[in-house]
Order: structure tokens, then sequence, then C-alpha cells
């Protein structure tokens, strides 16, 4: 009992001293701030961004099983939670973006949140294909500039880990290509938005051949 009574107690100062905030847009914690902290590279989708992302979800997100990747600041998790989400599973390998991760959890009494510390890519690889709990809801926003987003389609849909008419939101540098994508994803809507891009996808069910493997 004494190590928890001791933990908080420093990574609350941490808390405190290192960190900026967010704020949730919309649904049962609209307006609320949540911390995160302040590590380099660490950019919270735009609160334009995350009003117009759920603006195009608004009817998918009740209910939904979600995954958020490369969670960071957790902003696109948390707006899925306040506007009703079944269930979030953030995904991160930082032990300080998941300290706020739980912190947040716990100050909103959310229930509905898992949190996965592991690198994104080396937890993909992990999954028992087609034995997984599957997604009704991806958030895809990885670090730029490091040829990740193409390698996490091919384990999401390798490991069958999304349900059919499931979305898929990305955020990508500008002068990302989305050629790779695969033919049964729709892209739904995209915008930009200075440096970034947003494109939203939603997954058909794939076309197989006699192999069973996607045309």
């Amino acid at each position: 009992m004494s190590r928890r009574k001791k933990k908080p107690s420093n990574n609350s100062h941490k808390v405190q001293e290192s960190t900026s905030a967010l704020r949730i847009i919309g649904g049962e914690w609209r307006s609320r701030k949540l911390s995160f902290p302040e590590i380099e590279g660490l950019r919270p989708t735009p609160d334009r961004v995350r009003e117009t992302l759920f603006n195009w979800l608004q009817t998918s997100v009740p209910g939904a099983s979600c995954l958020d990747l490369f969670c960071g600041s957790g902003a696109l998790g948390f707006e899925a939670l306040s506007r009703g989400a079944g269930s979030v599973t953030f995904v991160d390998k930082s032990p300080d973006v998941l300290y706020h991760i739980r912190h947040n959890l716990n100050l909103l009494k959310a229930q509905q949140g898992e949190i996965v510390s592991s690198d994104v890519l080396e937890w993909l690889e992990g999954k028992n294909t087609n034995q997984e709990a599957r997604y009704d809801l991806v958030f895809l926003d990885p670090p730029f500039h490091q040829d990740l987003i193409i390698l996490v389609i091919r384990l999401l849909e390798s490991r069958g880990l999304l349900n059919n008419q499931a979305f898929i939101y990305i955020e990508s540098e500008l002068d990302w290509s989305p050629l790779e994508i695969p033919e049964h994803w729709a892209l739904y809507r995209e915008k930009q938005a200075g440096q970034v891009y947003s494109r939203l996808y939603c997954r058909d069910e794939p076309v197989l051949d006699e192999d069973g493997v996607i045309e």
C-alpha cells in the first residue's frame, strides 16, 4: 500500500510541471480539460479537426469498439468515449503518455478505456490472425516521416482486426501518398489543415481469391 501512496505524489508533481492541456469538444465531457505531457513530436489533433472528424462520424461512434494507435495525448480516444463509444484501447510505448492517459481516465471515471504499453507494430504483430477482438473505429496518427502508416494498415488487415464497415482515420504529413491503401477501403472524407492531411476511410468486405487471399 505504501508504494501506491508514494507514486501518485511524485507523478502528480510531474503532471503539474510538465504538461499542456486539451479540451474535449463534445459529448458527456464537453469542455472538460485534460492534461498531456510536453514531449517533442507529440501533437494533439487540433480542436477544429477533431470537431470536423466527429461530425463525419457522429452516427458511428455510439457503442463502437475503438482503437487509438500512437495515442499520444489521447485526444481522439477521449473524444470518442465522451461521445458514447463502447470502448477505446489506447496504445503507446511512452510511459509519460500512458501515465497521463491513466490519470485522465481516472479523472473522468471512465471505465471503458484500456491502456496498452507497447510499440504499436510489435503489439499488432503479436496478434493471432482472426482470433482477436475486432474494431469498428481506428485512429491512426503516427509520428510523421517514419513510413509507419502502411505497415500498420497491413497488420490490421492481416491479423483480421477490423470489422466490415469499420472506419479508419489517418492523420499524415502533406506529402504522404495514399496509393497503397487497400482497394476495399473507400475514402469517405478528407481535409487539409495547415501541414496536416486528414483522411477517413470506410472498410468494405474484401474480395478474396480462391486461396482466401485479398485480391
